[in-house]
């Protein structure tokens, strides 16, 4: 038996007027999705336990099996383990984007915050923006007084280690869900030990709005990179073994950080793909060959697409309903065909992570459709997949179960299949 696992991350949505008053998943055409919900179960459920925050921080610890109740300590420590950086207790480790701040002469406080990723800034355009930081000296100054380090990503997600730190009652705020807001009251507070987080972005965005790296990316019609935002703090953390869980080893193929660290600390492989950018332009055809060939080396295998959140976070509707159908066409059907074609016998979950609102372009919390498709059987259902048919479908309170329905370790439940 093979067992997939495919994560479309934020393509849960409420209606949208645009639309319809339909939802992103019930404008799109997903036949090869459709055909699984109508021969499988279709239910609904919440992967972001309140009052953790909506967000694939805690959406994805519940879908691999974590109460993120018990073990979320942050995002950032997942991404460190993904990226390799040691963590040691008194460490905390920060995400710190590369964003957008409004143009003008007033204050960082009263610029509105535009986008949380510098307008999904390339590799080699981040690495330069980074780079122009750290080699200016007022910054290096400043980050070795915090006792930080800064990683470097060819991309909009850069990380911090902070040394001997305490977070207690420091307040940090997602950009990605504040987007169009005047950044002041979105900066870190909470008590002093806030000041140090609120300076370094002052100074970043002093040095970097007008140095020339950022006036290349303007005279190109590009958003600039003149800020950068740090949140998504967290201590370390420890996760079990998935193996010693479920009694089987694992891949897990993303764009994402967070979602191979948080695989790593679980004990599964980590695929990179070359190519694969967390945006629409991502390598499709990469991730799917990547699929296919850890589906032939385990039994059990994640595919994460980021692309339908980004495309929320930026505005773009259309973008974001032909992510949904490219999830579709480009690698769950060809998916489904390979391993039908093989005469393997498989299971698929699928589900978006958490909703992802385009009214706010922010998550939301809440829950969201999934679905438990098996190649030996036909339920009978006859629904699509979509939020208004997981809403009548069967509801999981907790999502750390969905694997145990996946692996059908769920012994007599309702929600077998």
């Amino acid at each position: 038996m093979k067992y997939l696992l495919v994560i479309g991350d934020g393509m849960a949505d409420d209606p949208v007027p645009q639309l319809g008053n339909r939802t992103p998943l019930q404008a799109a055409s997903i036949p090869a999705i459709d055909r699984m919900a109508a021969r499988g179960l279709v239910g609904s459920v919440v992967n972001c336990p309140p009052p953790l925050p909506a967000g694939s921080e805690t959406a994805i610890l519940s879908i691999f099996g974590c109460d993120p109740r018990r073990y979320f300590t942050g995002r950032s420590p997942m991404e460190a383990a993904a990226a390799g950086i040691p963590m040691v207790p008194g460490d905390a480790a920060f995400r710190c984007n590369l964003v957008t701040l409004e143009d003008g002469d007033m204050p960082l406080e009263e610029k509105r915050l535009l986008s949380h990723s510098a307008g999904s800034i390339d590799g080699d355009s981040a690495l330069a923006a980074v780079a122009a930081l750290l080699a200016d000296p007022r910054f290096a100054r400043a980050l070795e007084e915090a006792r930080m380090e800064l990683h470097t990503f060819p991309a909009f997600r850069q990380l911090a280690i902070q040394h001997q730190s305490d977070l207690s009652g420091v307040r940090f705020t997602p950009p990605h869900d504040h987007l169009g807001e005047r950044a002041g009251p979105l900066l870190p507070s909470g008590n002093s030990r806030a000041e140090v987080f609120a300076r370094l972005m002052t100074l970043a965005h002093r040095i970097l709005d007008r140095h020339p790296v950022t006036d290349k990316r303007r005279a190109a019609g590009r958003l600039p990179a003149n800020g950068v935002w740090f949140w998504a703090e967290g201590t370390a953390v420890e996760l079990p073994s998935f193996r010693g869980q479920y009694g089987m080893d694992g891949a897990v193929i993303s764009a994402v950080p967070l979602c191979h660290g948080i695989g790593v600390l679980r004990g599964l492989e980590m695929v990179e793909v070359e190519g694969a950018t967390g945006e629409l332009d991502t390598n499709f055809s990469g991730k799917l060959e990547a699929a296919w060939a850890k589906l032939n080396q385990y039994d059990f295998v994640c595919l994460h697409l980021e692309a339908p959140d980004e495309c929320t976070h930026n505005g773009d509707l259309p973008g974001k309903v032909q992510a949904i159908e490219w999830l579709d066409s480009r690698l769950t059907a060809p998916l489904l065909e390979r391993l039908e074609s093989a005469g393997l016998d498989h299971r698929v979950l699928l589900l978006s992570d958490h909703k992802t609102l385009t009214a706010t372009r922010g998550h939301g919390g809440g829950p969201v459709p999934f679905l438990l498709y098996d190649s030996r059987r036909d339920s009978g259902g006859g629904r699509p997949y979509d939020e208004e048919a997981g809403e009548a479908g069967p509801f999981v309170e907790n999502g750390s179960a969905l694997l145990d329905m996946l692996f059908e370790r769920e012994q007599g439940s309702s929600f077998s299949l």
